[in-house]
This record gives structure tokens, sequence and C-alpha cells, in this order.
């Protein structure tokens, strides 16, 4: 089943709140090798002006799942999940993602192109935080390979 192009424009309903942990931080930040005190200590955090450890710009992604996770379970979409590959990741940010944030998520599919047999779906998530600003979007690709 080929990936359905009337998903281009639509927008999905926002995802329950994401509470952001410091220890979730902390985890992410080791994981991806980030070395920056800001993630991983408080103290160096608050002295540098923040409430709490500063999430690496790359934590938006564990926010973006959610999202991305409804897209790919709604059967209209047409999209197999077993021929997904990832095609690109980008963030555009206005502030950085805090322990502490209560955020929310709304994806958009802002793309469908089809490119012989497979697809490219680009989906934007505009996450938010309690106060309704905005706080990152965070844009992927996934390609979805048709039959061979």
């Amino acid at each position: 089943m080929p990936v359905n192009p009337e998903l281009q424009g639509r927008t999905f309903p926002p995802t329950e709140p994401y509470l952001v942990g410091r220890e979730k931080v902390r985890e992410f930040a080791r994981a991806v090798f980030a070395t920056n005190p800001i993630n991983l200590d408080p103290g160096a955090a608050r002295a540098a002006g923040y409430a709490d450890v500063v999430a690496p710009p790359t934590f938006a992604v564990v926010v973006q799942e959610q999202t991305l996770a409804r897209l790919l379970a709604d059967p209209d979409a047409g999209i197999d999940f077993s021929r997904v590959v990832h095609g690109d990741q980008r963030f555009t940010s206005t502030r950085p993602i805090v322990a502490g944030d209560l955020l929310t998520a709304t994806l958009t599919v802002a793309s469908v192109k089809s490119l012989g047999a497979h697809s490219m779906v680009t989906a934007e998530s505009a996450i938010t935080g309690a106060d309704g600003a905005h706080v990152v979007t965070a844009v992927s690709t996934l390609v979805v390979r048709g039959d061979e």
C-alpha cells in the first residue's frame, strides 16, 4: 500500500503534555556525549541563568517521537513502519528545553513526495511550553521504501 498523498497538510491533535525530567535530560546528555556542565549539573545551569539542567538541542526528538508514533500508527497514512528509513532531522529552537518544562507537540505533515516506488514524508512537530509559546520545531523526513 503506497503512502497516502492526502496526508500532506494534515495536522494531528496535540500530544499529552510531556514533563521534562532532570534525570531524562542527564541520561540523554550522556548518551549523545554532551559534556557541557549545564546539561548535567543543576548548579551550573542555575549559574548560567537557567532554572534547571538544559537539554541538548536534539532532546526535542524525545517529544517529537510521540507525534511520529501517531502518524505511523494511522491506518489512513499507508506507512508500513518496517519499510521506513529516517532520511533527515532538523531543529529550529526559540529557546532551550530545560528540566521542569511541560511540553506539548503538534505534528503537521509538510509534504509527501513520490520518488518512483518510494515516498518521502516530511513531518514538522511544533513543540510548545505550558504557556503556549514556541520552544522548538523538529522536522523529520521519513523515506518509505516501496515494493522492490
